[in-house]
């Protein structure tokens, strides 16, 4: 595995520089999808093969979780986007649940 397999720093620090009422649903599920996978290969990828930046950046995020509970976090975490992005159609389109 190797650094290219990864999100970059730059792409780390444009997400966090936009804030979150300025983003989509579909914004905000791509960035905790993709944090959660970047998180997942940090994890799995050896030390011996990261850049300097990757060591960095894992640091700073805590990139030395545990890939199994990180691996779970990130399917409830898409499973909740997903939910979320649904009903947020079904509202769009007037088929919400109306009480």
């Amino acid at each position: 595995m190797s650094d290219s397999m990864r999100e970059s720093m730059g792409d780390k620090a444009a997400n966090t520089m936009k804030p979150d009422s300025q983003k989509s649903t579909l914004e905000m599920g791509q960035e905790k999808a993709q944090g959660a996978a970047d998180s997942v290969a940090g994890t799995l990828q050896p030390e011996g093969e990261k850049s300097a930046t990757q060591k960095a950046g894992d640091s700073v995020s805590g990139g030395s979780k545990d890939a199994s509970k990180e691996g779970k976090s990130m399917m409830g975490s898409v499973q909740e986007t997903l939910g979320n992005t649904a009903q947020s159609a079904q509202d769009a389109l007037g088929m919400g649940n109306k009480k």
